[in-house]
């Protein structure tokens, strides 16, 4: 480390941006139990390009969605049921990361804003679907793809995938940690992706090193918050925030 970088693949001014990033997020994952790498990759494109920041957000989302897919004693019949979505989820994404390449220039800005809305849009409405147990392979493998294609275009891997588990049926703790799960696959996936196409190499990772304390604690300090505040009110500002970021973002896009 010098005096001109924090990692070598950030300056200091960029890391300490980052890093607060990464502290509200993880207090947001804490308070909501997601939006981690997407309120991360929401804010940290607005100032490096999506790939940059999809590598950023890799080992803080891996080590804080494996937290949250425990306890293990629960996960082997979980793995089994959702074993589509979670083959889906790789395919899709390491196939979308060798088809199109890693998410950047204006491209990449418009998917990304254009995934945030969506997201918005969907966390807003609070209506779940539901998926019939006589299609779980298919349906699971057909959510998995597309959110795996969503991952390599954007970074963002709530959509479909989310929905799809609400629409199982889980019950509360089952659902937390299949919401885990999905993200430790995705996350795994995505550098994966990331890696084919040079964007995750040492140095960026080692940047991504530096994010996790600050997720680890946000998330800490987010778990400790939810007790103490409407979580539905948090929810609803969260999302209306994020939709507003993800138009302005296409707006740019658009506008050049």
């Amino acid at each position: 480390m010098n005096g001109a970088s924090m990692a070598p693949a950030l300056s200091w001014e960029t890391g300490c941006l980052a890093v607060a990033v990464f502290l509200l997020a993880g207090a947001v994952k804490g308070v909501i139990g997601l939006g981690l790498p997407t309120f991360s990759m929401a804010l940290l494109a607005l100032w490096m390009p999506p790939a940059q920041a999809a590598a950023l957000l890799l080992v803080p989302s891996l080590a804080t969605n494996v937290w949250q897919a425990g306890p293990v004693r629960t996960l082997a019949p979980l793995c089994r049921r959702l074993a589509g979505l979670q083959a889906g989820v790789v395919v899709g994404t390491v196939g979308g990361a060798l088809a199109f390449g890693a998410p950047s220039g204006r491209a990449g800005a418009l998917l990304l804003g254009l995934a945030l809305v969506g997201y918005a849009v969907w966390g807003l409405a609070g209506r779940a679907l539901r998926v019939p147990r006589t299609r779980l392979d298919w349906l699971g493998a057909c959510a998995g793809a597309a959110t795996g294609l969503l991952t390599a275009l954007t970074g963002v891997f709530v959509i479909p995938a989310v929905p799809y588990l609400q629409g199982l049926g889980l019950e509360k703790d089952e659902l937390v940690q299949a919401m885990g799960l999905s993200f430790t696959v995705s996350t795994l996936a995505l550098g994966v992706g990331l890696g084919l196409q040079g964007e995750a190499t040492g140095p960026q990772l080692a940047a991504s090193l530096w994010m996790l304390p600050a997720a680890a604690v946000g998330m800490v300090a987010g778990q400790r918050l939810r007790a103490r505040m409407p979580v539905a009110a948090f929810r609803r500002c969260f999302f209306v925030g994020l939709a507003a970021l993800g138009a302005w973002m296409v707006w740019r896009a658009v506008r050049g």
